[in-house]
This record gives structure tokens, sequence and C-alpha cells, in this order.
């Protein structure tokens, strides 16, 4: 290799070198992807309600399957938690929910918004926040209760879109929570969204709340706002089991990459990459320098052929007839046996007819062909034109075989 295709092979692996080096010490990007899942770390998922919770009930369940064909088993009993960035039920399965709170269950649903069937069953209506004022996109949550500190507000500072009641069965409904897009520290509590609602349902209760991002890691992990997820919990009866929902969810229940390991893991990914890289290098340079130019090798010849005409032509032109006529003989009784099958050592009437019905030939033309056999065979000496009449009358008499014709075909 010259000096210069070295030079620029050091500058590329350099470079390469230094690319990796600035991607491994580069902060990896947050992952703002809303998931909701029970074992996602980031922070819209929600590992860390998920643990808070097993320390406050130690009957805790979690459903990857379908509430329809869940509930299916009656001895289910206890709070059905759904949180989720969008809920949507389906008129059977709607139905079967909510005649399972009737029977003295809880059903709790947390979304941004709600399919109109549930609304229009509680006698309910959502509406979508004005945010023209809020240009920090900071929105206050607020609890009622006063036992829950109800002068306290929590913070949620992440640009989203928020939907509040802004219609209730006044009769049914008792008020949870408000939330509200520009709320400064004057602005009266009366002039809040209401964003969390509690309504009986048969003899069970069903509770709203249009702020899901409250059992996300990033909304508990800023102190205090972990006493608002702790406030809406305050409505559960944690002594009865409590099922959380993890098929309605948008971020996945499990991993369908086998690669996931590698490329998660910031060493093992540039690990694989770096092999990636190397064999590309590797084939670029190794495949060019083995690569050469191949001889064209041509193939022996069959010369079997050529032999054979060689010497049927000098026994022709040497007027060995008779010789021919033996060979040509010798040769087409051993057809007659590899090819039909047929015994040669006599002939007679019932060997000429087996042969003429087997060869697909006349029997009037087989006793022909033979009798032309024995004529040559007793003479001593025949002439050009006998050896030519014996060989068209053998080609004759192969041509019209179906065997033969059977095979190639």
């Amino acid at each position: 290799m010259s000096k210069k295709g070295k030079i620029y092979i050091i500058l590329v692996a350099f470079t390469l070198l230094a690319i990796v080096v600035l991607e491994m010490n580069k902060p990896k990007a947050i992952n703002w992807f809303p998931s909701y899942a029970t074992h996602h770390k980031i922070p819209l998922g929600s590992y860390v309600f998920n643990e808070q919770l097993k320390r406050i009930s130690h009957d805790i369940t979690t459903v990857d399957r379908p509430p329809f064909e869940y509930l299916q088993n009656d001895s289910i009993h206890g709070t059905y938690l759904f949180y989720n960035g969008g809920i949507s039920f389906g008129k059977q399965e709607l139905n079967s929910l909510l005649d399972w709170v009737s029977k003295g269950n809880t059903l709790v649903v947390s979304a941004v918004d709600f399919e109109e069937q549930l609304l229009d069953t509680l006698n309910l209506s959502t509406k979508s926040i004005n945010t023209f004022e809020n240009f920090n996109n900071e929105y206050q949550v607020s609890l009622v209760n006063p036992m829950l500190d109800n002068t306290k507000s929590y913070k949620y500072d992440r640009p989203n879109t928020f939907h509040y009641f802004n219609k209730i069965d006044t009769l049914k409904t008792s008020i949870i929570g408000f939330i509200d897009a520009y709320r400064g520290k004057n602005k009266p509590i009366e002039d809040s969204l209401i964003s969390s609602v509690k309504q009986p349902f048969g003899k069970g209760e069903i509770l709203l709340n249009t702020f899901p991002q409250a059992y996300t890691n990033y909304f508990i992990l800023q102190p205090p706002n972990q006493d608002y997820t702790a406030g809406l919990l305050s409505y559960l009866d944690t002594t009865k089991p409590i099922y959380i929902d993890t098929y309605y969810k948008t971020g996945k229940t499990f991993y369908t990459s086998p690669m996931y390991l590698f490329l998660n893991t910031k060493s093992l990914k540039w690990a694989y990459y770096m092999i990636l890289i190397g064999a590309l290098i590797y084939i670029i340079f190794e495949g060019k320098r083995k690569q050469r130019a191949i001889p064209i090798v041509k193939p022996l010849q069959n010369h079997t052929v050529d032999f054979t005409r060689t010497i049927a032509n000098m026994y022709y032109e040497s007027g060995k007839h008779k010789d021919i006529s033996e060979h040509k003989t010798h040769h087409f009784l051993e057809y007659i046996r590899n090819t039909l099958h047929l015994t040669t050592s006599e002939i007679n009437p019932s060997f000429i007819d087996n042969l003429a019905a087997r060869s697909n030939n006349t029997i009037e033309d087989t006793q022909t062909l033979f009798k032309v056999i024995e004529t040559i065979n007793q003479k001593t000496e025949i002439n050009s034109i006998e050896l030519e009449r014996l060989n068209t009358l053998i080609e004759q008499f192969k041509s019209n075989n179906q065997w033969k014709k059977s095979k190639t075909t």
C-alpha cells in the first residue's frame, strides 16, 4: 500500500474515534414520551407511583388484559384504576365496567379526555382549557378537601393540552380538585376549573380526573407534588384489592426488539457500532486487496464422438462394409436388450411379435429388418448399398420406438 493510502486510513480511523468519543460524552437526551407505563422510569412513566402504591396497599394486581375479559371473574372486587393520556373503552366494555361498579366497587379513570358515553351516563361534559394567557406553560392543580390542605397548589410546567369539567350533575357529583392554567396568587379558588370529581353509581362510586400527569415520575418527584397524588389516593379504600390497568397504556409493557439491551446501554451500543464500522472497513479494504482477475478455464472437450466418426470413416473408406455391418448389428441387438428388455439369443416369430409390439413398429417392418440382417450375416462381403439399406432400416426402427419417445419427453 502506498504512503498516501496509509495516511487516508489513519485519518479515517482518527475521525471515527473522535466521533465515538464525542457521542459517548454527549449527555443523553431526556425521553418525554407520554408512556404512563408502570415499569418505565422516564419522566412521563409511572414507576415511582407504582412503587409508592405498594407501600399503602399490600393487595395490588396489575391487569394486562381488557376489562371486558378480566371482569368475567365474579370474585373480583375493590378498586379498578385507569390512567393514561387517552382511554376509550367502547360500549360493551364500558357497560361491563359500570355493572361491576354498581355491585359496590370503585372505578377510577384519569385521562386527558373521556369518551362521550361515559360522560353522558354521569351527566358530565368536558372542555379544553384556553391557554392563550398561559405563556409559561405552568399549570396549577389543587384539592378541595380541607383535610388535605386545600390552600396549597401544585405546579406542572410541561406544555400539554388539558381539559376540565364544564358541566356536572350538582345533585350527585362531588368536586375533588381544580386545575388552572394561569392561576395567580390573588386569584380566587372559585375561578378555578374542575379537574377531579366523584359520583356514586349503584352501590359503588366513580372517580374521574382530567390530570393523569399526577401519576407520572416527573410530577411526583417535584416536591411537594407528591402530596397531591397522595390526596387523590386518599379517596381509595386501601383495605380492598386495587387493580392497576396496564392494558390501556401508551408505553409498551414488553420489549419487542432483541437488540433493546444493546441499544439502550451506552457502552454496549457503541461496542455494537464499532463492530459494524470495523466490519465495514475490513470488507472494503480486504475485498479490494484480494480482488484479482480470474482466468478463464476452458472445460475439457469430449472427443469421443469425433473419435468414433474418424474410425467409422476409416472403415468405410477402406471398403470394410462387412465389418461395419457386424458392428451395426451387434449394437442394434444390444440396444434391444438394454432398451426394450428382450433377449436376443433366439430370433423366432414370437420374438418378432414381441419386439414389434414393444418398439411401436409393424410386424412386417420388423420382419424385413431381420431378413436383411440375416442375409448380410450369410455373406462374406457386402457392398455400400446393402450397408446403407441396413443402416436406414435400423434408424427407422429406432425412430418408431415408443420407449425411447417416453424417456426423452
